[in-house]
């Protein structure tokens, strides 16, 4: 199985019984980076390095601007380990309390996504078929301040209602990977974030 980077130790999971009450649609961390470590995370971002985002349909990386609109380049390891491990803990957390899932590490290298104006997002699910069918949890970190973009929101499909995800800054948003989301097309400014997912054996 892809695993990029693995996760040293894991707690063990408590499962009452064949079924879990503490499951949650969405869960947040508000604050989980600061002001001057969210302003190092972009000052990651270049101009020459980043690419055109793709959507992955039946296990295969394509263009589809009618479903994907975006620009993304990836956080490489090394002495950017200390955002990975911010964020393998906190779904470490997450995972722990509320999903219970199987779970080993990332899945891929964290992305970082940059929306500009009109760029979006469509109703999608991250996880599929191929190489993304270990995926168990997706991650969303906000780098932007709600003032600086208009549009542009986090919104998950819930039993027919749409919900919207928080905005502040430094907040990281850590669902399942087979929630149906979406990002809103931005429509003045420019909105980044991070972008991740936590892979584990497929289901069973």
């Amino acid at each position: 199985m892809p695993v990029v980077k693995s996760f040293r130790t894991l707690p063990p999971i408590k499962r009452h019984r064949e079924y879990n009450y503490e499951f949650a649609d969405y869960v947040w961390y508000k604050g989980l980076f600061n002001e001057q470590e969210v302003s190092a995370i972009r000052s990651l971002w270049s101009e020459e390095n980043f690419k055109q985002a793709s959507v992955n349909l039946a296990g295969n990386e394509m263009s589809r601007d009618e479903l994907r609109k975006s620009k993304i380049m990836f956080i490489k390891s090394g002495e950017n380990d200390w955002i990975y491990d911010r964020l393998g803990m906190a779904s470490i957390q997450a995972n722990t309390n509320r999903y219970k899932f199987d779970i080993l590490g990332f899945q891929t290298e964290l992305q970082l996504a940059n929306y500009s104006d009109n760029d979006f997002f469509e109703w999608h699910m991250d996880f599929g078929a191929g190489d993304i069918s270990n995926r168990k949890l997706s991650i969303s970190v906000q780098l932007s301040d709600a003032d600086e973009y208009e549009g542009g929101e986090l919104q998950f499909m819930i039993n027919q209602n749409i919900v919207t995800a928080p905005k502040e800054k430094g907040t990281a948003i850590i669902f399942p990977s087979f929630a149906l989301h979406r990002v809103l097309p931005v429509t003045k400014g420019n909105r980044m974030s991070i972008v991740g997912w936590i892979a584990g054996p497929a289901y069973r």
